[in-house]
């Protein structure tokens, strides 16, 4: 069974599953996050959906480089979550299966490439707070419980 976050099973509701890739990227005590700024502004755990017949690590690359311009290296799969949600920049009624990783960022290759993203390093424990959906808190503070 795969914990579930956030809001409820609207009834009635279709949902497209979409599977996901997303790192959390540790450096000391600190994250490396990206901030959305459409359509709601937040701060997350880079990553997004692996496309069809895409390797989920490859997703992982990928992502993160879109959304950081980060490369990463070692990851290693952490657990996973699901949520249900509405994405409005894709009109789409997802039942988002967020696989989580821990992963190494390397090297800053340049800006992120993925409109309306920001790379931003801050404190664990201000990120646990500031993330915007609870699978990827939950997720965090698990890497950090240690330290």
């Amino acid at each position: 069974m795969i914990r579930r976050f956030g809001e409820p099973v609207v009834a009635g509701q279709r949902y497209r599953r979409r599977p996901g890739a997303y790192a959390v990227l540790a450096l000391g005590g600190r994250v490396l996050v990206t901030h959305q700024a459409e359509p709601t502004p937040e701060f997350q755990l880079p990553g997004g959906g692996i496309d069809p017949g895409e390797h989920p690590i490859a997703a992982l690359h990928r992502e993160v480089f879109e959304e950081t311009g980060w490369s990463i290296a070692a990851p290693r799969r952490l657990g996973a979550f699901r949520r249900f949600t509405y994405m409005p920049e894709y009109d789409l009624w997802a039942e988002k299966l967020c696989m989580i990783y821990l992963a190494r960022p390397v090297r800053r290759l340049g800006p992120p490439s993925e409109p309306g993203h920001r790379a931003v390093w801050m404190d664990a424990a201000e990120a646990a707070r500031r993330l915007g959906n609870a699978g990827d808190r939950h997720f965090l503070r698990l890497v950090f419980a240690g330290h």
